[in-house]
């Protein structure tokens, strides 16, 4: 009687939500927005070297990964939103598998997981289960290679890259939650494979959107007040109070202008990669181009490294469209680029905490200097913008509506964009994983509504590598894209090395 007693209380908890965790308003909203055409998935790739088997990566899952809780929880959507409650069938086998790579007559190694990871990238989550799956390729072009998804509601792609650094060798465990005893050598990694994190919540715009991430969580005017310089106390001083207000006052107006570009945002040029999607995926990525000469292009002409390789993209994108027969001269495609709003301290925590702010990249300008400095201006004017801090609180807004309201509010940035980007910097040496070298690393973070193109730079090791996931309806072969990235790099670097550098200033 008591056991039918708990099954019935345990059925209506998970019913009417009464139990576990609730999601916060911005993780609905990213649990919501699966749609056919695209999935709200971060789908990553690591190929390992020399090759390591199921076993000890279950081992190395069920030590590092599971104690993060998200792992071994279900989210369960309900009236009001959705829960987070412990899977009570929760089983590794079902969510870390392994599978030989099938190879089509004359495919290379890479050509054959570039396609696996179009199929996976398509292929949805278990909702009745934790909301992630690795697939791990045991023999792969002398290797190893792992295939990641995670859905985008158990968190953001900075606080993940924290979370599967913890399953490199000298990883750390999550931080202990209060009240838990500590466990003799848990201590979090400062030092090693995660100093580099610092590096990767990157703020290309300014530490004001990083400061704005604490707005979401209060009222009006504590959230302007963490958007100033902080002053703990005023002292009684009439001089102080007044540079508040007036800081307030700059800030208020700041927030007024940037709610406003992005309200008449307009839509971008009508490229071939704009469309109605086909609903299946490619993938593709190049080798690394040595970051050392990236940062050579930069030193030469005042740029940072972001410029530069948003510069080499543009190309890339602009001399693709021009092979296939089009003229994109004077056209400019917005891309989506996400801005961390999570301090370093919490860089482990799970949950989405980022904003967005929308770049143009001037794909038809077609002399490599004149789209750097283009880059680079359209860069400087969106640094310190509020725009990641107004598109957090559009999602949080987002999460508080039924689906269709949802997606007819977020359809906005379906409609005046053509490609999500990231870009984030990684370790500069090559990590291990249960002994065998992280060779190479890519991930992509998910497009949302109608957007077909997705963009990755990642730098690790020494290298910057450049890869793309395309709807094949919009870009049948995206690696035509990513196989112009290197020649329009070697083009600036040509430039750079053409300076005269006899001469001085």
């Amino acid at each position: 009687m008591e056991q039918r007693v708990a099954a019935v209380k345990e059925a209506l908890t998970s019913t009417l939500g009464l139990g576990g965790e609730r999601m916060s308003k911005v993780d609905t909203a990213w649990l919501r927005m699966d749609s056919p055409s695209n999935l709200m998935m971060i789908v990553g790739v690591w190929i390992l070297r020399p090759a390591i088997d199921r076993e000890a990566l279950q081992q190395r899952v069920r030590e590092r990964l599971l104690p993060y809780r998200r792992f071994v929880q279900v989210a369960r959507e309900d009236a009001a939103g959705a829960t987070w409650s412990d899977d009570p069938d929760f089983r590794l086998e079902r969510h870390l598998q392994s599978r030989p790579l099938r190879r089509r007559k004359g495919q290379t190694a890479q050509q054959a997981l570039q396609d696996r990871v179009a199929v996976l990238a398509m292929q949805p989550l278990d909702p009745g289960h934790p909301l992630w799956h690795f697939e791990l390729v045991e023999q792969h072009d002398g290797g190893s290679a792992l295939i990641a998804r995670i859905h985008h509601c158990i968190a953001d792609g900075i606080a993940l890259i924290s979370v599967m650094m913890s399953l490199v060798d000298g990883g750390a465990l999550p931080p202990q939650r209060a009240g838990q005893p500590a466990r003799p050598g848990r201590k979090p990694l400062r030092e090693g494979a995660e100093d580099w994190v610092a590096d990767s919540l990157i703020r290309p715009f300014g530490d004001i959107a990083a400061r704005a991430l604490e707005a979401a969580g209060g009222g009006a005017a504590k959230s302007l007040s963490l958007l100033t310089e902080p002053q703990k106390s005023l002292g009684g001083s009439v001089d102080k109070a007044f540079d508040q207000a007036m800081d307030m006052a700059r800030l208020g107006g700041q927030l007024a202008s940037d709610l406003a570009a992005l309200a008449l945002m307009p839509d971008d040029s009508p490229t071939r990669l704009k469309g109605q999607p086909a609903g299946t995926k490619r993938v593709a990525w190049c080798d690394p181009v040595p970051l050392d000469e990236v940062k050579a292009i930069g030193r030469a002409f005042h740029c940072s490294v972001n410029d530069v390789l948003l510069a080499c993209v543009a190309g890339a994108i602009g001399h693709y469209l021009r092979d296939q027969g089009d003229d994109p001269a004077g056209q400019e495609i917005r891309a989506m680029v996400p801005v961390n709003l999570r301090p370093m301290e919490d860089a482990w925590k799970l949950g989405n905490r980022f904003g967005l702010v929308p770049l143009l990249l001037p794909i038809g300008t077609e002399h490599p200097l004149e789209r750097l400095f283009a880059v680079k201006r359209r860069m400087r004017d969106l640094k310190g913008s509020l725009q990641p801090l107004l598109t957090f609180g559009l999602l949080s807004v987002a999460g508080l509506l039924v689906k269709p309201a949802q997606e007819a509010m977020l359809s906005l940035f379906g409609r005046k964009t053509t490609a999500v980007m990231t870009n984030v910097p990684g370790p500069s040496t090559r990590l291990k994983v249960c002994g065998s070298t992280l060779e190479q690393t890519m991930f992509w973070v998910p497009q949302t509504g109608t957007v077909g193109l997705g963009v990755s730079i990642l730098s690790y090791g020494g290298g910057v590598q450049f890869g793309c996931i395309a709807d094949s309806g919009l870009c049948p072969d995206p690696q035509q894209i990513v196989d112009r990235f290197t020649p329009e790099f070697q083009r600036m670097l040509t430039l750079t090395l053409m300076l005269p550098w006899g001469e001085t200033d």
